[in-house]
């Protein structure tokens, strides 16, 4: 399934189109626009604006990516034929949702160009902080992870790709950003605790260069749990 997926992906059009726009997306707003993101601009080298950017364009590549998933087989009547092989539901699951955080993950590494740049712009060349950039890079691997899985159930929810795309948009929000702004409405010790349910917080954490733990763990249980409501929104369609 995982295989089948992916051939697809780089059959059509998708996958590169969507890694295109991402990387021409970040490079436009890192050495081109001018902006807060804009290395030159900044006139450090650092590149904390794809720290930044990264998460907003993730938070409409996974749910672009994810929206056919299963939206489509049903759409078209090939999920009922699918249903009927000797594969269960959950390995289904997991061979489309893999393919589809693998295409997110191949447009991501393409970015590391951007940091060889940065290091070699520095004075001395060299002279940056590579741990707060490979925190923050691992960071937005497992966000996207996450993300994915995310859209990969909301794909599950409807038989309409668009639909799944806008509910793939608006819960991907909701788990990163959306904990942060509820965390506005309370004092400081309450607004702690919503906020640690956030993708955000976790990914600034680790975007200081410091990988806990618990972070990690946090978001292998976000996209196991996600990919876990998946195969039982699945199960009596």
């Amino acid at each position: 399934m995982y295989r089948k997926e992916l051939a697809y992906y780089f059959s059509t059009p998708i996958a590169y189109i969507a890694i295109a726009l991402y990387l021409l997306v970040i490079s436009l707003m890192l050495w081109v626009v001018p902006g807060e993101w804009n290395i030159i601009d900044s006139g450090y080298a650092q590149a904390d604006g794809l720290m930044q950017l990264s998460p907003w364009l993730l938070l409409l590549l996974c749910p672009a990516l994810t929206m056919r998933l299963f939206a489509e087989e049903r759409q078209t009547g090939t999920w009922d034929v699918l249903r009927v092989k000797p594969v269960s539901l959950s390995r289904i699951v997991l061979g489309k949702y893999f393919a589809a955080w693998t295409i997110v993950v191949l447009a991501q590494l393409p970015c590391l160009v951007h940091f060889a740049v940065v290091r070699e712009l520095a004075e001395p060349a060299g002279n940056v902080d590579a741990g707060a950039f490979w925190g923050g890079f691992i960071g937005l691997l497992l966000v996207s992870a996450a993300l994915t899985a995310i859209g990969t159930w909301a794909s599950s929810l409807s038989k309409s790709q668009i639909v799944s795309f806008l509910l793939g948009f608006v819960c991907c929000f909701l788990v990163f950003y959306g904990l942060d702004l509820l965390a506005m409405m309370f004092d400081s010790g309450v607004a702690d605790v919503v906020s640690w349910f956030g993708l955000n917080s976790h990914l600034q954490r680790i975007a200081i260069g410091v990988i806990d733990l618990r972070d990690v763990v946090f978001f292998l249980s976000v996209s196991t749990l996600f990919v876990a409501l998946t195969v039982h929104s699945l199960q009596d369609k």
